[in-house]
Parts: C-alpha cells; structure tokens; sequence
C-alpha cells in the first residue's frame, strides 16, 4: 500500500461521538497539537423552542501521548435539557481560523451537510450491536452498514438509533496483519509517539523492538515463555510453553505506542494518508501473505471514511474482550498466575489497558476515571522531555490498571442498559487453576443484582454470551476436562458451575426485571435464543441476541457442522438435555428467515440491529449484512 505523504492535519481521528445524556455530552478525538474547540450545538424542530448554544469547551481533558499527538476528551455538561428525539447539529471549530468540521474533516459530512448531527432518543428501544472488528479479514467492514443505515435517516429523526453498542474486539492487538504492523511502526515515526523500556524481554527497548530482524511475522520469537514443571504440561507439550496462548501472535502488538497507533489506524483514514507503509525486507516465505494482506487492508482503509462518519454521527458505547488485550485474557487462574508474573508479559498486558481506558473506556463513564488521569498525567509529563516513558512510572500505572474494578457501567434509561466486565473480575478455581473463570465473581454478580433490583426491563450486554450453542460449549468442556481449555477458548458462562448457577438465582430473583436483553458478540456467527426460567411463574423472559463479527466470520464448512449436529443431538426431545447445566431453562432459538437447510446460526459479517417495544421485548431481530446482500431477519418459531 502506497499514500500521498500529507502534511500533519489539526485533528488525527475524530470526534467519535460517545454519551448523549439529557444534559450531558461525550466527545473523543486524537489532535495533532493541543487543540482549542468551541462547540456549536443547534436543534431542528417545529413543535418545541429551539436549541441554540455556543460554547468554547477550551482543550477538555487532554493528554500528550506522542510529539505530535494529543489524546482530548470533552466531557460537556449541559445547563438545559437536548430535546429528545429531536435533530441536533454539532459542530467543533477550532481556534484562528474558526473553521468547522466541514473545512478540517468534510469526510465526516453526508452529501449535503453542512455540520454533523445527532438524536438522544428518548427510550433505549432501537440498538445497533456488533463485536470482533479484524481489519485484515476478508469480509467487508459492517460499520458500513452503519453509516448506510444513518444516510437514509437523516432527516428523520424518530428512525436514527439510540445507540451503537461495540460489544468487543474492537481492536485486535494479537492478530495483527504485516502491513498493518508496518503502517503502526511508519505512524509512531510520523506522530513521536512515546518509546519505553521492556524489561524482562530480548530486546532492551522499542526502538530496538522495532528494529528486530523478527518484529514481522517471528515476534512469537521475542514474546516471553515460562518453564513448564507440572507434569500434566510436560506430557501434552514440553518443557518451554508460551506465555501467550494466541494462535497469531507472528505480530502481536507489545509497545504502548503501537497499541495507540492501532487505534488511529482503525478508527480514522487520516492516519493513512500521512504514511507510505512499504513492504520492509522479509524471508521470502512471508512476501505473499504480506501481499495478500496488503490487499484486504486496503478494502479496509477504503472504508474508513464511512466508518468515521458513522461513529462521528451515533452515540457510540463499548467494553473489552480477550483481543482487545490478547488472546484468553484472564480465562483461567493459571493463565493469569503466569502472564502476571512475567515483567514483559506483564507489560503487554498493562499497555493494552492503557491504551484501552484512553481510546475507549473513557468515553464510557468518563466520571468513573478520575483516579487514573492523574497518574497517567505524570507519567506522559515525565517522558516528554525525552520522548521516553519512564519505566517506574509506566509499571506502576499499570499496577493501578490492574487493579481497577470500574470498567463496567450502567446508563439509566427505558430501559436501562448494563455493561458488563467480563475479563478483570472473574471467578477463579483457586483449586483447579488449568479450568476456566467464572465470568463474573461473586461479589461483581452481587453488583449487578443490585443494579437489576426493582427495573421492569433491562438490557445487559455480556460480551460473551450467557446461553450459546450446547454443541460447542460440550467441546470445550472435553477439552477442559482434558487439561486443555485454552485450546477451544473455553469460556462461556456455563462453564463455571457457581457464576453459572448464581447467575440464574439472579433470573429467578422476585425483585429482578420481567424482561432481559442480553447483547453478545465474540463468537464470530450470529444467533437468538428466548430463555425462560421454568421455576419462576410468569418470567422472566430472557432474549439472548449475538451478533459477531463487524469484520469477522467462523470458518464456514465447519460450522454448518456444528450447527447441523447441534440441531440433531440436542433437539428440544433429547436425552442429552438433561445433562447440561440448562435443566431449570427452556431454550428456543429464533431462525434466520434466509435459511436454506435449518440453520439456527447466522455466519456472516454485519451489524446487528435490535427494535424493543414499550416494555423492553424484541420487536425486530435483524443482522445488517456487510456484503451488501439482503438483511437477516431472525424469526420466532410458531
């Protein structure tokens, strides 16, 4: 991939529009100098007053993450109520000239805009969600259909989405394309992003890093591995087991630096446009997935334009899983014995929560932060001068990552929205550490049953889902009965019998909502599931909606098969029924109304798309299909 070398532009990415509250507003973006912003809002409407304010928001929270890269939040509050349902047009100009969105980012403008605008739905009642965003992957990006979805609503304000939901892998930081990685490394240069000191590791710093014969495609070479003593470990693999259990690790990311390029790169086309990521020297078995890669990432630039505009213009919220970090992050008590107790793994880990919080968490809950900007704050203070992080800093920031438990959130609303961590507080066997964590540990499910107490209707998301395919989910517990769940990403909330069981103690509760939503991804197909409780008379009534991947599909053949043998050994009249951990549940599984030989999955790229009624129940199940093809709608059964 070749790019027209430009010169370094005011605003990087951005603005991605996040919270659109009654009285408050959510903007993020990455600058290239620490930008001044007066933010202009304006209603449309003929049956209310209308909305006019001005308003210089000064820098926000900004914080320097590079020579040339500032990372600034605006957090507005606002002394009147937006109007609900209602268009309002936004626009952030910026200092000397004054100049808007239309003069610094016209690619952020449908045809005959003139500024972005948004709508604050008044109830939660059409959700778009999607998770696994894999830039190299051979599917077409499904945040297009986003942007298509917003083009057609623009003046019609009632049909816009509440919001979009990233339920996940938003970014894949251990699966990383070649020339991916060589754009990241030409946009650190670019940028001065930050370098830092890798201890515990080969190589002594990022430069050197980066300079590595094996930085493309042979980094598993340089990631840190540990001595398998057990005897289990020594029969099943030898003596020398990676740290990291990712199948792609040829160019997982490791340096904080990378882990924000990969952002820029992911979320805005500007970046691209400021870099020529040429292919570097590689061994000849390497030139053509290099090539091949190259292609499909060059479909993905194309249609970054599309994807910035769409979450310029939608109330955007998201939450981790396992690739946003790395591979089964935290999916076993041993996996985390080992990965916390290596400085260099440790490392990674930490920089990819830091990038995390800066380029997404944060624009969640922005209240929920306080207690790490200041550290971090010093800690980019401190390496501006030498334009390297210091390592006692960075190590004890990330201790304070690592301890954080305020990565979940809520949004009050009709009806209210949870969003649950499902990666920092699991339920570890502290007896059975090969075995997987429960997803939530006991004092997070206690949380959330008190979030629940007394709401009529709520939507959760749980990035993994709570009820998926039995088939699969008896595979990996074979795998894990065999000393080998990391091999089948053996995690689902099954697989832990006391998140399991609490969890519908939690459904069964009197004082729990009539209906629940819950919103997953992770698994790279698309399914619905109704679940009720047998035991509670008159509910609850459970809607268990999975759409994954926006760029990511399952392997084809073989999940016909699964899907095929899931149908055949656990019809709703199977014996095998009565063995899984479901016993107190009846399952139903909506299907797909483009079928052809009784699917019950979905597997294709998209987006998914949800309408709820007054009550909190699906209307509409559908999955916006990213090859452009007919939705998917799925359908209940008769």
């Amino acid at each position: 991939m070749r790019a027209h070398i430009e010169p370094l532009p005011p605003v990087l990415a951005g603005p991605i529009l996040r919270r659109v509250d009654a009285r408050r507003l959510v903007l993020w973006l990455v600058a290239s100098q620490r930008l001044e912003i007066t933010l202009t809002l304006e209603s449309e409407a003929d049956d209310i007053p209308p909305l006019r304010l001005e308003r210089a928001l000064g820098s926000g929270e900004a914080l320097q993450v590079g020579q040339h890269a500032w990372i600034q939040q605006f957090d507005v509050e606002l002394e009147d109520e937006l109007p609900s349902d209602t268009l309002i047009h936004y626009d952030l100009r910026l200092p000397g000239t004054g100049g808007g969105l239309a003069d610094w980012a016209p690619h952020l403008l449908y045809p005959g805009q003139h500024q972005p605008s948004f709508v604050r739905r008044g109830r939660l009642d059409h959700l778009l969600h999607g998770s696994c965003r894999r830039p190299h992957h051979h599917s077409r990006d499904g945040l297009w259909r986003v942007d298509q979805l917003l083009g057609a609503t623009l003046q019609t304000p009632h049909a816009r989405p509440t919001l979009l939901l990233m339920t996940g892998d938003q970014i894949y930081a251990d699966d990383v394309a070649g020339p991916m990685l060589v754009a990241i490394h030409r946009l650190i240069e670019r940028l001065g992003l930050y370098g830092e000191q890798l201890a515990g590791a080969q190589v002594a710093d990022s430069a050197e890093l980066y300079a590595h014969p094996a930085t493309y495609y042979r980094r598993e070479d340089l990631l840190p591995a540990y001595d398998a003593h057990d005897l289990r470990e020594r029969f099943f693999g030898g003596v020398r087991k990676p740290v990291f259990t990712t199948a792609s690790a040829q160019n997982h990311l490791v340096t904080l630096a990378e882990m924000l390029a990969m952002y820029l790169l992911v979320w805005s086309p500007l970046p691209w446009r400021l870099i020529e990521p040429t292919m570097p020297a590689l061994p000849e078995q390497f030139t053509a997935r290099y090539r091949r890669e190259a292609q499909a990432l060059e479909a993905f630039v194309a249609d970054l334009p599309l994807a910035a505009r769409a979450l310029a213009q939608c109330p955007c919220l998201m939450i981790f899983d396992d690739h946003d970090v790395t591979d089964d992050w935290n999916l076993s008590a041993h996996w985390e014995d080992v990965v916390y107790n290596h400085p260099f793994s440790r490392r990674i880990v930490g920089n990819a929560l830091v990038a995390y919080w800066l380029c997404q968490g944060w624009g969640n809950a922005p209240e929920l932060f306080g207690e790490l900007l200041r550290p971090t704050r010093t800690l980019l203070a401190e390496a501006l001068p030498t334009g390297q992080l210091p390592a006692d800093g960075q190590d004890l920031l990330i201790d304070r990552l690592l301890l954080f438990k305020r990565w979940h959130y809520c949004v009050r609303g009709q009806p209210t929205l949870l969003v649950l961590d499902t990666r920092t507080r699991r339920w570890r066997r502290e007896h059975h550490l090969y075995r997987p964590s429960g997803l939530l540990d006991w004092e997070a499910l206690s949380e959330l049953q008190n979030d629940l107490f007394d709401e009529s209707a709520v939507v959760i998301v749980s990035p993994a889902p709570m009820f998926g395919v039995k088939l699969i989910e008896a595979i990996q517990r074979l795998f894990t009965w065999a000393g080998h769940p990391l091999m089948v990403d053996a995690e689902n909330w099954m697989a832990h019998r006391g998140a399991a069981k609490t969890m519908l103690n939690i459904f069964r509760h009197s004082r729990t909502p009539a209906n629940y939503v819950v919103l997953s991804g992770d698994v790279h197909y698309s399914f619905v599931y109704r679940v009720v409780i047998r035991s509670r008379p008159h509910g609850p009534n459970i809607w268990q909606v999975t759409s994954s991947g926006i760029k990511n599909e399952f392997p084809p053949r073989l999940l016909d098969w699964f899907d095929r043998l899931n149908r055949w050994l656990y019809s709703p009249h199977s014996p095998l029924n009565w063995f899984t951990k479901r016993r107190p549940m009846e399952i139903t599984p909506y299907l797909p109304d483009r079928r052809q030989h009784g699917e019950r999955v979905w597997n294709g790229a998209g987006i998914g798309q949800l309408r709820l009624d007054e009550h909190g129940r699906p209307l509409e199940i559908r999955q916006l299909n990213a090859d452009g093809s007919a939705d998917t709608r799925f359908l209940a059964p008769r």
